[in-house]
């Protein structure tokens, strides 16, 4: 029993698993050894590039054994689509009014979501590995949005929207919170509960009237009218890629 437990402790991670021998020993179901010399006779190609290294390589990358294409190089899309308020976020096309109505699209998803009655900056992707680098709080990108209420603010409301509020059993994380007019605020957020904002300002006795999510990191929704979209680069959301 101790033997097997210290086996376990020994085992190494798995992020060998991207590495370019393991592809080659899984793709051409050869040994270690043969993946091993294929690299050292400069056989294999990266986007291009021989190496004779053990490198890390990504599901978009082109990889090559001589004239031999083993995986093709592929091409993300991301999206940023301008949500109008009464759509719901969702490609589920059994429902009424869902954003695949409208993006010609059906080989994306959505990364994050905005409310039916919410407006505003939505990314769609079909690149799973951005997912959790969006939306994890740790992660640290910020989601900015223009508020509206049903009555004038006071700066007691947005001092206690900056501090946190308790929704849903849990305190919000602090955030940056100003004032735009008498009805109207700007926040932005790293955290992303359900429903936050409005659970939010309901809590400290207001209704929101309107809500548009402007920016997701240093992607700005600006002139892109409702309902219509466009390409962007990920790096402008994700500054590490």
């Amino acid at each position: 029993m101790f033997c097997c437990y210290v086996s376990l402790l020994k085992k190494k991670p798995l992020s060998f698993r991207n590495k370019l021998q393991y592809f080659l020993v899984k793709k051409l179901q050869i040994s270690n050894r043969e993946a091993q010399k294929l690299l050292f006779e400069g056989k294999v190609s990266v986007d291009g590039l021989v190496t004779a290294a053990n490198i890390s390589v990504e599901p978009e990358q082109e990889i090559r054994l001589e004239n031999t294409i083993l995986q093709a190089s592929k091409t993300f899309k991301y999206i940023a689509f301008n949500k109008p308020s009464g759509i719901e976020t969702t490609l589920n096309k059994s429902i009424d009014r869902n954003i695949s109505r409208i993006l010609p699209f059906d080989d994306v998803f959505n990364v994050g979501r905005l409310d039916k009655a919410s407006e505003g900056l939505l990314i769609l992707t079909d690149d799973g590995r951005i997912y959790d680098k969006i939306l994890r709080n740790e992660n640290k990108i910020e989601k900015e949005y223009i508020v509206k209420l049903n009555r004038p603010l006071d700066h007691l409301f947005l001092g206690k929207m900056r501090s946190g509020v308790e929704i849903m059993g849990r305190m919000t994380l602090p955030c940056k919170v100003e004032f735009v007019d008498e009805y109207t605020f700007r926040i932005v957020l790293v955290q992303g509960l359900n429903r936050q904002i409005r659970r939010m300002c309901y809590k400290l006795g207001y209704e929101v009237t309107s809500l548009c999510r402007i920016r997701i990191g240093n992607l700005q929704l600006g002139d892109l009218k409702s309902g219509d979209w466009r390409f962007f680069e990920i790096s402008q959301v994700l500054k590490s890629e």
